[in-house]
């Protein structure tokens, strides 16, 4: 592979995409440990809204978040088409709740637009910008600043 061709390809980002609250949002797939359905959930009293409990997954506690909560959007609808992607934060490991998973789409970095100003208030600052495609939007979701609280 010559230099040229690698230049090109390091621009290239592969995001995860979901459903949560009605909009279709993006995570880097860089970011994510896993997906899966496991949802023996152990609630924890007194915690915050968003989180809907902790779980077990081969040994490891996993705190799991209501995206849909945490984001101000609709909660998740509890059903079969749930799924939980966990990521890594700060060497804990976090579960995203989403309503379903989507495709994994590949874009450039100059693909990516800011964040239009009318999502730019309080939960605004989760997302890093806004991804078009031939027929839809894809908010590119800050995993960083989600799990800073």
């Amino acid at each position: 592979m010559n230099e040229t061709t690698m230049e090109a390809t390091s621009n290239d980002l592969e995001f995860s995409t979901f459903y949560v609250g009605g909009a279709l949002c993006g995570i880097n797939i860089l970011n994510i440990q896993e997906i899966n359905k496991h949802f023996e959930i152990t609630k924890i009293p007194q915690a915050s809204d968003y989180i809907e409990g902790i779980l077990n997954l081969r040994g490891r506690i996993v705190t799991i978040i209501d995206l849909g909560k945490k984001l101000g959007l609709a909660p998740v609808n509890k059903d079969k088409d749930n799924r939980n992607i966990i990521v890594n934060s700060e060497e804990e490991h976090i579960g995203l709740l989403v309503d379903s998973i989507a495709d994994v789409v590949l874009t450039q970095k100059e693909d990516i637009e800011p964040a239009p100003s009318n999502i730019g208030g309080v939960k605004g600052k989760f997302f890093q910008g806004v991804l078009k495609t031939e027929n839809q939007l894809i908010g590119i979701l800050d995993i960083d600043e989600v799990l800073k609280e």
